[in-house]
């Protein structure tokens, strides 16, 4: 993949290079370098709770300010003020990942980074990125607001321990319909065209999930998250507006983190990673890595937030740096609150 723009005359930059410039999105700062590592030293594992206090206080930011606002003025809120209030904090949020993703490589570096560096956006798609990533949140929040926000229900009021077990349960569920739809984008001829130039990345950038077809993205968006949504309902769990949303955040994390590279060990964030572990179906960054890297028709890793459904299925692919015995637990990583 070409990638000049950043180095070219930026008079001739649109709009959409000046956001993805003035967000911080450059992976590796200008005239630095990452470390590099050879694939035998050892991968530093991630302090998991770390991770998930990172996602509770950017997810509950937005919970918060609208409760504070309820209490204060005695009024909820419409649900275009909740539109825009919780789509402006999607988009914080996404923001910050990518700049704490961009601080952890400096210091632990890239998965493969011996053969190969990160590939950055390409020139060609500068605008299908930034267009994508402007839609994803506000596609997200639009659905949920329409189909689950209800103004008498407060931000605080929904029950914790629902909380914990939809969280676990939303990861699978939508893992459960992005393999199957993902592993028919492979191996079904006429949907490989749809898939086929987010394939074009083997070493991609955290923005790069968003570098792909409509048709492909319409499913990632929405499609997906949809049929999860509608399965948790059926088996009769609450998922109100609020819980659907810290769902979200889960979700964006891993879907974000999982195009980074990061050489470090941690799992896609979820409250059932304990019980995924005990059937070695935690999914980690490595293995969304190695499906990029080396998959094309045929391929591997089809999940994108845990393994369960590869593991059931026949279609893992073994670690290279991430295996059990080059897992480095005694120097943890700590991702990094502010």
């Amino acid at each position: 993949m070409i990638s000049t723009w950043r180095e070219s005359d930026r008079s001739d930059w649109t709009p959409s290079h000046w956001l993805l410039e003035l967000l911080g999105t450059r992976l590796v700062a200008r005239g630095t370098e990452p470390p590099v590592f050879s694939k035998k030293e050892k991968v530093p594992a991630v302090r998991e709770w770390t991770i998930h206090l990172w996602i509770f206080l950017h997810g509950l930011t937005p919970l918060v300010l609208q409760q504070a606002y309820v209490v204060y003025t005695g009024r909820t809120l419409h649900p275009f003020a909740v539109f825009w209030l919780y789509t402006t904090a999607f988009y914080g949020t996404g923001v910050r990942l990518v700049q704490n993703i961009r601080r952890l490589g400096r210091v632990y570096g890239f998965l493969d980074g011996d053969k190969h560096e990160r590939d950055d956006i390409p020139d060609v798609g500068v605008g299908r990125v930034t267009t994508e990533l402007l839609t994803v949140p506000i596609l997200r929040i639009a659905m949920s607001v329409y189909l689950s926000y209800r103004r008498t229900q407060l931000p605080l009021s929904f029950n914790w321990g629902w909380l914990f077990l939809e969280i676990g349960v939303y990861s699978i569920t939508v893992d459960f319909w992005f393999y199957w739809y993902h592993r028919l984008m492979h191996s079904v001829t006429p949907l490989w065209k749809y898939h086929r130039t987010h394939h074009l990345t083997k070493h991609p950038h955290p923005l790069l999930g968003a570098y792909a077809d409509h048709e492909q993205e319409f499913m990632d968006i929405m499609g997906i998250p949809l049929l999860a949504y509608g399965t948790l309902k059926l088996v009769g769990l609450p998922m109100s507006f609020y819980e659907w949303y810290i769902c979200y955040q889960y979700v964006a994390f891993s879907e974000i983190i999982g195009h980074s590279g990061l050489r470090i060990h941690g799992s896609a964030p979820s409250t059932v990673n304990w019980l995924l572990e005990m059937f070695d179906a935690e999914l980690v960054i490595e293995d969304h890595d190695l499906h990029h890297r080396y998959g094309w028709r045929k391929s591997h890793n089809y999940g994108k937030q845990t393994r369960l459904w590869d593991r059931i299925f026949g279609t893992c692919r073994d670690r290279v740096e991430g295996h059990k015995e080059n897992i480095d637990y005694e120097n943890r990583v700590t991702f990094p609150l502010f």
